[in-house]
């Protein structure tokens, strides 16, 4: 399934697309982006036809958020999947204009992680600020990235496109339907502007799986802009694991630990003071662990 709108499907059957509605069986399931559907009715494609989704097959990965972070309230318990059956979450961020948020990175890369997807970072802008700070910042990740510049070469980033169903999530204003266009050419994804105050405006308004040019088997799945991620229906364990750098420090920590700064036998400050990981990472882990305990989980300067 490539794109929803309104109440219709548009699946993909034979490489030629075809419009679908639910049917009435499937109850409340809903119907993602990246779905493997089964369809009956009219399958012909042909104008005015409606086939029916009857059966959605069984997911290889979802990526899900929330709202927000606040599980108390049904706006933070209310789970959006994203898109099903992606194998790579490509998390686009602007080196400047607006500046990187490592924090929404840092939440992304949890999501990706705890839906078992490959995470790919994609820094935009490079012609207006350089990479280094961001890439210092996960240095002991090992996380892959390639950058992008206006009219700049995209070869790096088609291949590791290549062979996978990949998904981008982005800030509105990063240049992530900018990219898409560039990619495959005749998407027109619309672009906006970023504001005067450094946030862009919202422009792609559903998630449309593209095909791209040239690859049979390897897809991008846009996504709106989105100004926050939810992790709220995470599991602490899970939100941990996100964190990589910082796994192995817990080895040390007294039994039910819940390494946050009222736990003073946390061993993890001393292990980034030990210099195996960044001190930003440490402050943007527990400023996580607040969000998901009810505080708003946004102290510090880097909101994510």
């Amino acid at each position: 399934m490539i794109a929803v709108d309104r109440g219709r499907y548009t699946c993909m059957v034979d490489d030629a697309p075809l419009t679908a509605m639910r049917a009435r069986e499937l109850g409340r399931k809903s119907v993602v982006v990246g779905d493997r559907v089964a369809l009956v009715g009219d399958v012909t494609g042909s104008a005015g036809s409606l086939a029916r989704i009857v059966r959605i097959g069984e997911r290889t990965s979802v990526l899900r958020r929330t709202a927000d972070d606040d599980d108390t309230t049904a706006e933070g318990r209310l789970e959006r999947v994203v898109v099903a059956n992606a194998d790579q979450l490509v998390i686009v961020s602007a080196l400047a204009d607006p500046p990187p948020r490592t924090g929404f990175i840092d939440r992304c890369l949890v999501a990706a992680y705890d839906a078992d997807i490959t995470p790919l970072l994609c820094l935009t802008k490079a012609d207006l600020a350089g990479p280094a700070d961001v890439l210092g910042y996960y240095a002991e990740l090992d996380l892959p990235y390639v950058l992008s510049a206006p009219d700049g070469d995209l070869g790096a980033l088609r291949e590791v496109l290549a062979g996978r169903v990949s998904v981008m999530v982005g800030h509105s204003g990063v240049g992530k339907s900018t990219l898409v266009n560039r990619l495959v050419p005749d998407a027109d994804r619309a672009v906006g502007v970023v504001s005067a105050v450094g946030k862009g405006r919202h422009t792609s308004t559903s998630a449309v799986a593209l095909r791209l040019p040239g690859r049979t088997e390897s897809w991008i799945i846009d996504t709106p802009g989105v100004r926050s991620f939810g992790l709220a229906l995470v599991s602490a364990e899970s939100l941990l694991h996100g964190f990589p750098d910082l796994v192995e420090g817990t080895v040390d920590c007294p039994p039910n630990c819940e390494h946050t700064e009222a736990d003073p036998e946390c061993a993890l400050p001393a292990w980034v003071a030990a210099g195996h990981a960044d001190v930003r990472r440490l402050e943007s882990y527990r400023r996580l662990l607040a969000s998901r305990s009810g505080g708003d989980g946004l102290e510090g300067p880097d909101r994510g």
